[in-house]
C-alpha cells in the first residue's frame, strides 16, 4: 500500500485520520506541526500528504514551501477550517491536488485518498 503523512495541530484529527488509513493498510506517520513533518520525511517518504492550513509555528503553506524547495513533488490535500480564498490561490500555486474544507466527510476523504492513488498508479504505469 501507500505511505500517508498527517500534518494537524488537532491530535483527534491525528487520530482519527491515522486509525482510517491504517486500516486500509496504508504506512501512516504523523506530525503535530510544519517543523515535526519535514523532520519525518527525513526518513520517511510520504506518497500523500494531508496537512491542515493552520497550525502554530509554520503554517501548512510554509511547509509545503519548503517541502517544494526540497524537489518533493509529493501530493497534497489540504484541510481549512477557514475558506480563505487567498490561501487557495497559493496553494493550488503549490500544486496542492486538493482542498478540503473542515469540517469533512471522512468516508468523502477515504474515496478521495483513493482516487489519487489510482492516478499515481495509472501515472506510474505509463512511465
Amino acid at each position: 500500500m501507500a505511505n500517508i503523512l498527517v500534518v494537524d495541530d488537532q491530535l483527534g484529527v491525528r487520530r482519527l485520520l491515522f486509525e482510517t488509513f491504517k486500516e486500509e493498510h496504508h504506512t501512516v506517520e504523523m506530525a503535530a506541526d510544519g517543523i515535526e513533518a519535514l523532520q519525518i520525511m527525513q526518513n520517511f517518504h510520504p506518497d500523500l500528504i494531508l496537512m491542515d492550513m493552520k497550525m502554530p509555528g509554520m503554517n501548512g503553506l510554509e511547509t509545503l514551501r519548503r517541502i517544494r524547495a526540497m524537489g518533493n513533488k509529493v501530493d497534497v490535500i489540504m484541510m481549512t477550517a477557514y475558506g480563505d480564498s487567498q490561501n487557495m490561490v497559493q496553494a493550488k500555486g503549490l500544486d496542492v491536488i486538493h482542498y478540503l474544507s473542515k469540517p469533512f466527510d471522512l468516508f468523502e476523504l477515504r474515496d478521495l485518498v483513493r482516487e489519487v492513488f489510482r492516478k499515481q498508479e495509472a501515472e506510474a504505469g505509463k512511465s
